[in-house]
């Protein structure tokens, strides 16, 4: 048996258990998980110091803050979020109880990425954990040194339920071969696409947090120093290794120049005048990653940037101008520190731009129209959307996070992410009385059951305001007898035996020369207000 064949082996075993269904141990596993990006920060630091040369605060600030805030939020939310859920009922199943009840899923498999390997991969985690999952979770191994410390989870997790597997492509191919409950990974469109084939032989769901090209409008009517500033920040923010960066603007040529410029001016001021010597200017992940961004720059025109050191993986902070549509960096998701700039005539010719092409993981628009913003909201698709900012969607827990088409599917993040690894199970629960009511399904399936199947399946029962009405009915039904014009009021106790529906159809053929104005039922008593032909 393989090393990967072992661990999904033992995390199921221990998932069958029963040993995570208490909330309890949930809690206790998100706790450790606490600690150890806790005690282990300096491991931590120091190794994505090594793969991605962040600096220490920046590691704070980008994988671990939020990762945190995922932890506390699940810890003092869990009993909510996994509590029974109450629906709406229909006459026909109001007596009865009737919830969604989240259980967990199984043993799920989360594939994690190296852009930044410890937010992206235990992110998932912690909604995998939330829901009472067992995982197995794979580092990516392009970050070898993040994903070394990875393997020192299980001294702080479950070492059962929670296997960590490290290596590279053939681990991940063996453990895609195996039955998994749900697979989670992050990455690029044309893994996400091995995976699913993978998935599909086990009919395992999928959550594919992919990418694609993020396009950035600038309305030509807006604070273009402000945009820019924003802008330059996305963009750039760990050299552009960010899966939700803006890819491109879209602008038209009367700011482009001023555009450049603000960009410029930006670039100088968080940076310096010299990136390269800079504490929190990132690298490229590898030398093949590197040659591959460079090359997206043949056959563009340059207007900031655009050196290069191979030998350190630094890419200085880009701006190419005058893009055009086929160029070969419009061709891919850049994923780098490069920045095209395309001129469109107007937002109609930007909308149209981005619905030509796959739909983005996420959608920057600036501008101080709201009636700009509005219709692009309105015309286009994407994972998400932003106004007048960049990336910032991603630290609020209760917004979805996740992509569209080709930019993936399903979504995470506080509860999303606690209900994406939930099955989300429906429940009800009756008694084996209240036969009266059935006589409407049961053959033979007569005109006159037709119509009393209509109104006790088609009417939507809200059991708060049902209470009330049924208060107000019983006040309405005394308050009867001193008005003129009614008569025939009754307040009936329901006879033992009989369901409420039954003497209800019961008393309205006897009542055949009245006519029924309302009904309500409240501690056994049925009430008929009926007022002669």
């Amino acid at each position: 048996m393989s090393r990967e064949q072992l661990a999904v082996q033992k995390a199921r075993e221990a998932f069958l258990t029963g040993i995570s269904k208490p909330l309890e141990y949930r809690i206790k596993q998100l706790k450790n998980l606490k600690r150890f990006i806790t005690e282990r920060a300096t491991d931590i630091s120091e190794a994505l110091r090594k793969d991605l040369y962040k600096s220490e605060n920046a590691t704070q600030m980008f994988e671990i803050i939020g990762l945190e805030g995922e932890i506390n939020l699940a810890v003092s939310k869990l009993a909510e979020w996994a509590a029974p859920r109450p629906v709406n009922k229909n006459l026909l199943t109001i007596s009865d109880d009737v919830y969604i009840q989240p259980e967990p899923l199984g043993v799920v498999l989360v594939i994690g990425a190296w852009n930044y390997p410890i937010a992206v991969t235990l992110q998932p985690l912690v909604g995998a954990i939330a829901a009472g999952n067992a995982a197995v979770v794979k580092p990516s191994e392009v970050s070898s040194h993040t994903a070394k410390v990875m393997e020192l989870l299980p001294h702080y997790l479950d070492p059962e339920m929670y296997q960590v597997v490290t290596g590279g492509v053939p681990e991940t191919q063996e453990l895609l071969k195996q039955r998994f409950d749900h697979i989670f990974y992050t990455g690029n469109s044309t893994v996400g696409k091995l995976v699913m084939e993978a998935a599909a032989h086990h009919l395992t769901p999928v959550t594919l947090e992919l990418g694609g090209k993020s396009p950035c409008y600038i309305d030509k009517n807006c604070d273009i120093r402000i945009a820019c500033r924003r802008i330059t920040w996305g963009k750039y923010m760990n050299c552009g290794q960010t899966c939700i960066a803006p890819d491109y603007i879209l602008c038209e040529s009367s700011i482009q120049d001023q555009v450049i410029n603000e960009i410029q001016k930006c670039i100088q001021e968080f940076y310096t005048n010299d990136p390269k010597s800079f504490a929190d200017y990132g690298r490229i992940i590898n030398q093949r990653h590197f040659k591959r961004i460079m090359a997206l720059i043949e056959g563009s025109s340059v207007a900031i940037g655009g050196d290069g050191d191979e030998s350190e993986c630094y890419i200085a902070p880009t701006v190419l101008r005058d893009v055009k549509s086929g160029s070969k960096v419009m061709q891919e998701e850049i994923f780098g520190p490069i920045l095209p700039i395309i001129t469109v005539n107007g937002l109609k010719e930007a909308i149209q731009f981005i619905n030509e092409r796959e739909k983005p993981l996420a959608l920057y628009i600036f501008s101080s129209s709201s009636k700009v913003i509005k219709q692009m909201i309105s015309e286009t698709s994407s994972g998400a959307l932003l106004a007048n900012d960049c990336l910032v969607h991603f630290t609020i827990s209760d917004l979805p996070f996740g992509g569209v088409g080709n930019s993936g599917t399903g979504r995470y993040h506080g509860k999303y992410g606690f209900d994406q690894l939930s099955h989300l199970r429906s429940c009800l629960i009756k008694k084996l009385n209240m036969e009266g009511v059935n006589r409407i399904r049961y053959p033979p399936h007569t005109t006159e059951k037709l119509r009393w199947a209509r109104v006790f399946l088609l009417k939507q029962v809200n059991l708060a305001r049902w209470r009330q009405m049924a208060q107000v009915a019983l006040l309405a039904a005394l308050a009867a007898f001193v008005v003129k014009g009614y008569k025939g009021t009754c307040i009936r106790p329901e006879p033992d035996g009989t369901d409420i529906t039954d003497w209800f159809m019961q008393s309205h053929d006897v009542c055949s020369q009245s006519q029924v104005i309302h009904t309500s039922v409240q501690k056994g008593a049925c009430v008929v207000m009926q007022r002669y032909k």
